[in-house]
């Protein structure tokens, strides 16, 4: 004697379920982001930063991109979430592009020597205006507006 057929339904929701399980386990978590930057640990709702926790200590404020101690003068920091990225051509002078390039639309991928480097087709861009430094890109970097007030940095 035979089992009874499973019902249609029954195999179609396990089907989905498997499915469903199988792209969240396989979604792209931004994989270039080093392990060293991972996040700290959440803490409850409402409870204060620890000020003895240097992850804590310097990280932004709500509503702010970053710290102004965050941007290495000379150099600058891609912040991919927002597709911006922020630098500081000389001391206190700072700046922010897209982190877009123009070249095919590749997020950016180091700040480096002087230049926000695309990591797709090598196009390399000028920290100090976003103007191309090495094709294949042909059009800049466009600006993005940003507040410096105090040691905060907020898009504007």
């Amino acid at each position: 004697m035979s089992a009874p057929p499973t019902p249609r339904r029954a195999v179609l929701v396990t089907a989905a379920s498997a499915t469903a399980a199988l792209v969240a386990g396989c979604g792209d978590d931004g994989g270039d982001t080093p392990a060293a930057t991972a996040s700290p640990a959440p803490t409850a709702p409402g409870t204060p930063p620890d000020p003895t926790d240097s992850a804590s200590a310097s990280a932004p404020a709500a509503g702010e991109l970053a710290r102004t101690a965050d941007i290495p003068s000379g150099g600058g920091k891609i912040f991919k979430e927002r597709k911006v990225v922020v630098t500081q051509p000389q001391d206190g002078e700072f700046k922010a592009f897209s982190a877009v390039c123009t070249h095919q639309g590749c997020v950016v991928a180091t700040v480096e020597d002087g230049t926000i480097n695309c990591a797709c087709h090598g196009s390399r861009f000028r920290v100090a205006d976003g103007s191309v430094a090495r094709g294949p890109a042909t059009r800049p970097l466009p600006a993005e507006q940003i507040t410096v007030t105090g040691d905060s940095i907020r898009l504007a």
